[in-house]
């Protein structure tokens, strides 16, 4: 069962959030009450396992903060073309070996890839332009970082700092 919570953030657009679902594989909804779903909220998927692969619709722009913490098993993730902006440890503690970010990504924040054990290889989208301190901190695999020449990248982007939590 893929079940979502929903709030209104505008008079027409929607948040994702909450999922309360069990499947492996996830599809978020592109539309809830015939207005556009734009928003994953933070700690969305939070703790759930099961989940191996996640559609998000190509009409989302932002991910919140650790969106998908503690999914140890998530292989696949697609993000949308219209993704602009990811919040920081928005990938953080999660299984994935491979993320290719869209175009409309201009930097990747923070503590974004924070404790990322199996990440091996990202792949930057052609706005690309920073990347934050300690954004690939703890990411033990990460065997290549491909982007553009302008990119502007922290000399503390592949350190691990102790952060709050």
């Amino acid at each position: 069962m893929q079940d979502f919570d929903f709030k209104m953030i505008d008079s027409g657009h929607y948040a994702a959030m909450r999922y309360t679902g069990d499947e492996e594989h996830v599809t978020v909804p592109e539309t809830f009450a015939g207005l556009p779903v734009t928003v994953l909220f933070d700690k969305l998927f939070l703790g759930h396992e099961e989940i191996t692969s996640i559609k998000i619709p190509d009409i989302v722009t932002d991910l919140g903060e650790f969106m998908f913490e503690g999914c140890v098993n998530l292989k696949h993730l697609d993000l949308p073309a219209s993704m602009t902006s990811m919040w920081p440890y928005a990938f953080a503690y999660c299984g994935l070996e491979e993320v290719i970010l869209p175009d409309g990504v201009v930097s990747i924040a923070p503590f974004a890839f924070k404790g990322c054990k199996n990440l091996k290889r990202v792949v930057c989208g052609k706005g690309m332009r920073k990347i934050e301190s300690w954004a690939f901190g703890g990411c033990d695999s990460l065997e290549e970082v491909i982007c553009g020449p302008d990119v502007e990248i922290s000399p503390k982007a592949y350190e691990t700092k102790k952060a709050w939590r």
